[in-house]
């Protein structure tokens, strides 16, 4: 099930912010900068993107898990293994 709307123009708005990020740690590391203030930089857009991450997780496990639970065996069975691969990615393992 696809995002809808409004987490759609959400999360295109959180996205559009890090490219923003992104662009501004570029042009540190071009200037160049201290090692430390691109580090932060990094970190801050790290977390921004983990955010998104956390965000679509949610509207996934809210919307997306349930309608497949009430669908049968075979789409609970696919859905709960699919969310706990998505959830060993994110979790480094």
């Amino acid at each position: 099930m696809p995002l809808d709307a409004a987490n759609q123009q959400n999360l295109v708005a959180r996205l559009n912010r890090i490219e923003g990020q992104i662009g501004g740690i570029r042009r540190m590391i071009q200037e160049p900068r201290l090692c430390v203030e691109i580090l932060q930089q990094l970190a801050a857009a790290e977390s921004a993107l983990n955010r998104v991450s956390l965000a679509v997780f949610k509207y996934h496990v809210s919307s997306c898990v349930p309608k497949d639970i009430e669908q049968g065996d075979v789409e609970r069975t696919k859905s709960l293994s699919e969310l706990v691969d998505i959830f060993d990615r994110f979790s480094g393992h």
